[in-house]
């Protein structure tokens, strides 16, 4: 099993998918690193000699932010937007869609489960 970016990268899948698994790496940059390190994207991970995987990892620690790196960029981008007090930083301090959805009908991923009726049930007077 290869180790790339901290990653385990799974035996059975083509190199071109399986860099996929890899925070901050899809599979146009995926394409894009195979193609520099002059790797077959249709060969399996199991199939991969040692200087291969060696040469991606090169070039992944060279040019794309990864993993640790990349998750603190997002979380500090996202911690400015709600520390400067910007709509967008509002919104995503409130768990409410960000990018300008209707929330009226829709948005129950970012909303959350529906809370409890307003009224409620009427409790019934025991004698």
């Amino acid at each position: 099993m290869a180790r790339i970016a901290g990653v385990d990268l799974p035996n059975q899948k083509r190199i071109e998918v399986a860099l996929t698994y890899i925070y901050g790496i899809g599979l146009t940059t995926s394409q894009t690193i195979l193609t520099e390190a002059k790797v077959d994207p249709d060969k399996r991970v199991k199939d991969l000699a040692d200087e291969e995987i060696n040469d991606i990892r090169k070039i992944i620690e060279k040019t794309v932010k990864v993993e640790g790196d990349l998750r603190t960029e997002v979380a500090m981008n996202l911690k400015r937007l709600m520390d400067i007090g910007c709509y967008r930083g509002v919104r995503h301090r409130r768990g409410l869609p960000v990018r300008g959805q209707n929330t009226k009908n829709n948005s129950r991923t970012r909303k959350g489960k529906r809370g409890a009726p307003v009224g409620g049930k009427k409790k019934t007077q025991s004698k």
